[in-house]
């Protein structure tokens, strides 16, 4: 079994995506993380995250083991990050990983933007999530508080709308909602709401799916 969640920047996906992992125990990859480590390790270089062959690079040298790095998560990683994704030869480097990660029994959760449409377009699930951009903000926003990182409302915003424009505009796999991918609007929903809808679209559609026609 293989569900893709795709969806923005600060949508609710990841922590979708971890919950339904665990509820029908499951691996989960949060894809993001790989670009997130690539972007890291090109600037440990020393590197221009605009360099293709740098990224690229990076990509190919990747240590899985390295993922679990609490520097990912900061906001200038997150950045950098949207940046080395761009480049179509770092995304074919991760295109294998994240295709064995899928097939992994009893089944695999993968969360990011091109799940649906690139990296396993025959999912068994596809849930597109989303929700309006300011309320992405104040959740991302939110986080980094949590976290203590010295940052505005209106500095994450301005992030948040870059990396959509960013995301939805790159040639190698742009963010976009596959055909077949149901979409989830979470911006009115609280974790628990989004979470028991997501658990209904994975019903719905498994039981579509082995209906007999």
């Amino acid at each position: 079994m293989i569900i893709a969640i795709d969806g923005p920047a600060a949508s609710g996906k990841g922590t979708l995506a971890q919950r339904i992992a665990g509820h029908f125990g499951y691996v989960w990859l949060d894809t993001g993380l790989l670009y997130r480590a690539v972007a890291r390790d090109v600037l440990a270089a020393g590197a221009d995250l605009e360099n293709e062959a740098e990224g690229a690079r990076a990509a190919a040298a990747l240590d899985a083991a390295s993922l679990g790095d609490p520097a990912l998560r900061s906001t200038a990683i997150g950045e950098a990050a949207s940046v080395v994704a761009k480049h179509p030869s770092v995304r074919a480097a991760l295109l294998d990983f994240q295709r064995n990660f899928a097939r992994t029994p009893p089944g695999a959760v993968l969360d990011g933007r091109d799940i649906g449409t690139v990296i396993c377009p025959d999912a068994d699930v596809k849930i597109f999530v989303m929700a309006d951009v300011e309320v992405r903000a104040r959740r991302r926003f939110e986080e980094y508080v949590r976290r203590g990182e010295n940052v505005t409302f209106e500095e994450v915003l301005d992030v948040i709308r870059q990396r959509d424009a960013r995301d939805a505009s790159r040639s190698a796999a742009p963010l976009q909602q596959a055909p077949d991918a149901v979409l989830l609007d979470t911006t009115e929903m609280d974790i628990e709401a989004a979470f028991e809808a997501a658990l209904a679209i994975v019903s719905y559609v498994t039981t579509r799916r082995s209906a007999p026609r």
